[in-house]
């Protein structure tokens, strides 16, 4: 899961980045209004959390142009401003979903991950794919019952096959679910991490559809 948080206080910046980091969450950070519509430009993102005080612009008015120019990003509004109607304004501009400051980030990572199933169209956590699971609260992962250990990296691949079953993601979308804006990549990264799964998961876990980029396969032998 790839996020993009949108919030100017730099401490409350740091504490979500690392716990959401360490819910296995891929994450990117901006502290403006310009910075967030130029990232959101150019990567593709699961996910964003959005601070309505921002420095150079409203994060309500960027929310209503994100709507207007027909983003359909679910994002999560993360404000102080606790009144029924910024609630309700908020929630009727298009955010998916108002969690008020201060907040708990176990509740913050629950909601995040309730967005993303619903956008997968799922209305449970735990993904089943023939004989492989995946709990994405737990981050764990098993083969026929049998725990399978993944990096990092391996489970954001995982999980980004997994949340598209029927489409096929192009090189530049998986980049994006794996790396950050500021991220090095190297030129056959993408194919190492497939390799690694493949070894892990089965052969044919990642189906490689040439020309165009790859899709979920089959689990196991």
């Amino acid at each position: 899961m790839h996020l993009l948080l949108i919030e100017d206080d730099a401490l409350v910046a740091s504490g979500i980045l690392a716990g959401l980091r360490l819910h296995g969450m891929m994450v990117d950070h901006v502290d403006n209004a310009q910075a967030a519509h130029h990232a959101l430009g150019m990567r593709h993102f699961d996910l964003a959390v959005l601070d309505l005080g921002l420095p150079d612009e409203d994060g309500m008015s960027l929310l209503s142009r994100w709507r207007d120019a027909g983003h359909e990003l679910p994002i999560l509004v993360l404000t102080a401003r606790d009144a029924v109607e910024d609630r309700v304004a908020g929630l009727r501009t298009g955010a998916d979903d108002y969690l008020l400051k201060p907040f708990d980030l176990s509740e913050l990572v629950a909601r995040l991950q309730a967005l993303h199933r619903r956008a997968a169209g799922r209305s449970v956590d735990l993904i089943r794919h023939g004989p492989l699971c995946f709990d994405p609260a737990s981050l764990q992962v098993t083969l026929h019952g049998n725990p399978v250990e993944l990096s990092r990296r391996e489970l954001l691949l995982l999980q980004a096959l997994l949340h598209r079953p029927n489409h096929i993601l192009s090189l530049e979308q998986v980049q994006d679910s794996l790396y950050g804006v500021d991220d090095y990549i190297e030129s056959n990264a993408v194919s190492v991490h497939i390799h690694h799964l493949r070894r892990k998961l089965g052969p044919r876990i990642v189906e490689t559809v040439r020309g165009i980029g790859y899709r979920l396969g089959e689990a196991g032998a």
